[in-house]
């Protein structure tokens, strides 16, 4: 028998195809990994990103998986396995990410509720309209004050 490795993409084809003769779990110290069975090959179900053995922390997770998959029945060694020993990787920068993310989101939703008043407002019949030559004229009005203010301030 042959061992290899198999992603999910495969392992979903070969179940909708009926070729999987048995899913063995096998439990580790850092968690569960899925080895497949199907003609006269033994495969190990990898990581799409990392392309190592995928690894679930709780067997729960790894149940919903199979069945997701297609996999309803299938075969636990724990002989290797010790509760609680599978602990989650440090990533501090995956939590500076997700706070990043979430300021982002924050941002995107408060900059659409803003635009989205000023559309209701340029929609709205009561709203009063200043024209282009009004504003340039209070500008200039504005100016004027100020320098007079600046020069009395000076003598």
């Amino acid at each position: 028998m042959t061992t290899g490795t198999i992603d999910h993409a495969t392992l979903s084809t070969l179940v909708e195809a009926g070729t999987v003769r048995r899913a063995h779990v096998v439990g580790r110290m850092e968690g569960w990994s899925i080895e497949i069975r199907y003609g006269k090959h033994q495969r190990i179900l990898i990581a799409q990103r990392s392309r190592h053995a995928r690894l679930f922390r709780r067997l729960d997770t790894l149940v919903s998986y199979l069945k997701d998959v297609g996999i309803a029945e299938f075969d636990v060694d724990a002989a290797a396995h010790e509760p609680g020993s599978a602990r989650a990787p440090a990533r501090p920068d995956r939590a500076e990410a997700l706070r990043k993310a979430h300021e982002a989101a924050a941002y995107g939703a408060w900059f659409r509720e803003e635009v989205q008043k000023a559309l209701d407002e340029a929609d709205d019949p009561n709203t009063v309209w200043v024209s282009h030559e009004e504003v340039e004229a209070d500008m200039e009005r504005q100016r004027a004050d100020l320098l007079a203010r600046i020069r009395h301030a000076e003598k």
